[in-house]
């Protein structure tokens, strides 16, 4: 049969509809004259502002409230749940830290899915803070990634049901070979809770997801959890911000944790000069060490003032230059220590009081080098 040729649009039939039927209550309105007032007093031009929150469900403006609301709902629920979390800590936490403590090799983290990524994120946080941790995936573990698991080892396992499949043969493992397991599940009566040295129990509290299947508030939980095990070991230990450095040396945080030592200036070049030294003399070794500043020290080499810009401005004044280094000079100076942190040398530079632009380095009370905001620049720490 042949095909109907295709009626241009243009030949499309014309289709009249009749006008909608006014509602009885507009009846007067159809013969009101423009302009002419309603019975509330408002002529039909008048505009009244809409009231907050009485946006229309489809537009833009009533559509961004709904995100907003649904955003800070999942924010309080999850909040809730980190709440009920911190009040549920008790004995255990504190066994699960010294277990931790206690090992000798390192910390198997592990965990299937959402689980398993929030597993990563604690392996990567034990590790950079002083506990030696990696993560290791329960399916990858079935073929032959148990051997990654040795003697000294403690495992600690995430699931939010206590009966993910996956985590069998990794469980059996540790059990096998005597290595301490530790869980973090929401259900006590589970095979992993059954079957772990310590069971870190998460409370119960609904999921932020408004179908309740998301895992979201249990993920935080998980999450802050394995965060205060790593905040709580690195107290234990006495964790310093030198020994954070050691694991940090790249980026914006490296360089903040960089020593003094390894930024300042030292050598025969240091502008330094004696109490006693003529103030033309000072000004000549202040410009040529370009640092703005002259360290002061006695004939025993330690320093026991500075004299800065700030000082010959305070200072001006027809005899200046007939004057002493030592009447001029701030007596005892700033300092800060060769192996104190770069931060630290910033915060110095920068107290609120008195800001200054350069730290002599100091060690025994003698000046080894100086430190300028400009190396601090350069080095990426300020």
């Amino acid at each position: 049969m042949r095909d109907a040729p295709l009626r241009d649009i243009g030949d499309a039939p014309t289709v009249t509809r009749p006008a909608p039927a006014r509602p009885a209550g507009d009846a007067a309105s159809a013969d009101r004259a423009p302009g002419a007032s309603t019975s509330d007093g408002l002529t039909p031009d008048d505009t009244r502002p809409e009231p907050p929150g009485s946006e229309a469900p489809g537009s833009e403006a009533g559509t961004a409230t709904a995100d907003i609301a649904a955003g800070r709902a999942v924010l309080e629920a999850e909040a809730a749940g980190l709440g009920a979390l911190a009040a549920s800590l008790d004995a255990s936490f504190a066994a699960a830290v010294a277990i931790l403590a206690a090992t000798s090799g390192r910390v198997v983290v592990t965990g299937m899915g959402k689980s398993g990524h929030v597993a990563r994120k604690i392996a990567a946080t034990l590790a950079s803070t002083g506990t030696p941790a990696l993560f290791v995936h329960p399916a990858e573990a079935s073929h032959g990634d148990l051997g990654m698991i040795v003697e000294g080892d403690a495992v600690l396992a995430l699931s939010n049901s206590g009966e993910t499949a996956e985590l069998a043969d990794l469980v059996a493992h540790a059990r096998r070979f005597g290595l301490r397991l530790l869980a973090i599940t929401a259900r006590a009566a589970s095979a992993l809770a059954r079957a772990a040295d310590v069971l870190l129990l998460l409370p119960a509290a609904p999921e932020a997801c408004p179908l309740g299947l998301a895992p979201t508030t249990s993920t935080t939980m998980q999450l802050a959890l394995g965060d205060a095990l790593a905040v709580a070991l690195l107290t234990r230990r006495g964790f310093s911000p030198s020994d954070f450095s050691v694991f940090h040396p790249g980026g914006k945080l490296g360089a903040r944790l960089r020593h003094v030592r390894d930024l300042m200036h030292a050598g025969p070049g240091l502008p330094l000069a004696t109490a006693a030294t003529p103030m033309p003399e000072a000004l000549i070794r202040m410009t040529e060490g370009r640092f703005g500043c002259l360290g002061i020290v006695d004939d025993a080499g330690q320093l026991i003032g500075i004299v800065t810009d700030g000082d010959l401005r305070r200072a001006m004044a027809p005899d200046l230059l007939a004057r002493r280094a030592g009447e001029v000079m701030t007596a005892a100076p700033r300092t800060i220590g060769p192996d104190a942190l770069a931060a630290e040398a910033l915060a110095l530079m920068n107290r609120r009081d008195r800001p200054i632009t350069a730290l002599f380095v100091v060690a025994a009370g003698r000046p080894v080098g100086i430190v300028h905001v400009h190396d601090l620049l350069r080095a990426g720490v300020a």
